[in-house]
């Protein structure tokens, strides 16, 4: 029996707009050099590692980590479940085995790998509107704070401005949904 592995449909696609963004993008696998030599050529991926153990894998993700990088792991097969939960943040199909699911920070549904780009791109709208919310809490209570203590502001306006401060905060975080492809 020739039991072969074929490409997601998406991956070319995916892994193109990843290495766009200026994500470094590498294959780390266990399967022979010529099959991985074939996917990481015809997916454009220069970096790439065959017949590699878990512990490899661990290696090369503290490797990686050690240089300053934050690494996203994707697998799905047992052998990955290792480097799933060593890696900064993982993501797993569905259709991987139990452990590498369980493992996983995020598990995507479908055949498609685009889930893994939009997870990226939530993420960092989420980290930079984490950190304008934070801003907004900075300037809000170095403008409150000196009030209140002076007894400028009722307790009745200071409620109302920090009901209004929470809602400046959450309306910004809703921002999030905004542009993001796959979100509801």
């Amino acid at each position: 029996f020739a039991v072969r592995q074929r490409l997601r449909a998406d991956a070319a696609a995916v892994i193109s707009e990843l290495q766009r963004q200026g994500i470094g993008v590498e294959i780390v696998s266990g399967d022979r050099e010529p099959a991985v030599r074939a996917a990481a050529e015809s997916l454009g991926i220069w970096e790439w590692r065959a017949e590699v153990t878990p512990v490899d894998k661990i290696a090369r993700i503290d490797e990686l980590a050690r240089r300053g990088f934050k690494v996203l792991m994707v697998g799905d097969g047992l052998n990955d479940a290792p480097a799933l939960a060593a890696a900064h943040a993982s993501i797993s199909p569905i259709s991987a085995v139990h452990m590498s699911q369980s493992v996983a920070d995020a598990v995507f549904l479908g055949e498609q790998l685009a889930p893994i780009q939009t997870a990226i791109v939530i993420s960092r709208k989420a980290l930079l509107l984490m950190r304008q919310n934070l801003w907004l809490a900075v300037m809000y209570n170095a403008l409150a704070v000196p009030i209140a203590v002076a007894g400028l502001a009722t307790p009745l306006i200071a409620a109302a401005a920090m009901s209004g401060s929470s809602l400046l905060v959450i309306l910004n975080a809703l921002r999030a949904r905004s542009g993001v492809k796959g979100l509801a």
